[in-house]
């Protein structure tokens, strides 16, 4: 597609490294881009959406942009900050403020005609649950490790008896703070038996059995393009916390495993995924997971640039790429 046209709308927070990458390709490329954080409606994003026969109209605003809802040409769906409201409302009040905006602007974000997603909020949310992605990976021929998720701490040391060495894996990434206001990381560990306790009823937990793997592999699908990266270096089982001393090497797909993440792709509606696998010393591949709306931007420029491109292909030509 020529330079110019239909914008690109990228829903996002003022500080995504990601998504900046994104945009500055597209302007490289000279496409439209607006930028838009949700997270500012009302105090500095206006919208008018209207609603008939002949399907929507209406424009989106922020201080530097504004455009036509119907002339949308593709949406990058990255990570926008949560809605908000007048600090002068009252608690209730302002949860029913908030609940407005995410269906009314959310709503209406999601329902843009004929743009193309990367990915659709919806397909975001609908494959952010480890459950469905077990399931689905399973089903898609993807190798699971055996994984117990469980708050019932009998079947936990049972499952640990059976499967051992086992790791704990939170569920989300949700957002935790320490006593001091600094955001903390609840990482992936090793669990043993005698760790099980009471405890384990007050909430849900995932268990599974510890791959005896050599390396890691982050698989970034963009489409059809996957692109593969073995990630060595990791002296312990969550390779998160050791960026200073991994290395990263593009390799191959094996044919069984991009069957297995386009099939995966396809059941949940993504365009995008960030696959996680362990590389064991046979040279297979254990899925571990997904997510649907991944970081990828903290790799060397010589891959960065790669997935880069791929995205902004995807946007510029609004799926045809």
């Amino acid at each position: 597609m020529a330079a110019g046209g239909p914008p690109v709308l990228v829903v996002t927070r003022l500080d995504d490294a990601t998504a900046d990458e994104v945009i500055t390709e597209l302007n490289r490329r000279r496409v439209p881009v607006m930028r838009l954080d949700p997270g500012d409606f009302p105090d500095t994003v206006t919208f008018g959406a209207a609603f008939h026969s002949c399907g929507v109209c209406g424009v989106v605003a922020t201080q530097t942009r504004t455009v036509d809802l119907d002339g949308v040409r593709s949406v990058y769906w990255r990570r926008p900050t949560p809605y908000t409201a007048d600090l002068a409302m009252d608690e209730q009040t302002t949860r029913w403020a908030v609940e407005e905006a995410r269906y009314g602007l959310g709503g209406t974000l999601a329902a843009l005609p004929g743009a193309h997603y990367v990915n659709h909020p919806w397909r975001n949310r609908d494959a952010e649950y480890k459950p469905a992605q077990l399931a689905m990976a399973a089903r898609c021929g993807l190798a699971v490790p055996p994984t117990l998720i469980t708050n019932d701490a009998d079947q936990a040391r049972a499952f640990a008896d059976d499967h051992g060495p086992v790791l704990y894996k939170p569920l989300r990434e949700t957002e935790f703070t320490g006593a001091d206001g600094r955001a903390l990381t609840v990482w992936i560990e090793d669990v043993l038996t005698d760790q099980l306790d009471d405890r384990v009823r007050h909430t849900a937990h995932l268990f599974q059995q510890r791959v005896p793997k050599v390396a890691d592999v982050r698989l970034t699908a963009v489409g059809e393009q996957l692109t593969a990266v073995r990630i060595d270096g990791s002296p312990g089982v969550d390779w998160r916390r050791h960026y200073d001393r991994l290395t990263y090497d593009l390799i191959d797909v094996p044919p069984e495993v991009a069957r297995g993440v386009h099939a995966y792709l396809s059941a949940f509606g993504l365009v995008f995924g960030a696959f996680d696998f362990g590389l064991d010393r046979e040279g297979r591949w254990h899925w571990f997971e997904c997510n649907p709306n991944g970081q990828w931007a903290w790799f060397p420029d010589r891959i960065t640039s790669l997935l880069t491109s791929a995205i902004a292909d995807q946007l510029q030509d609004g799926g045809k790429a």
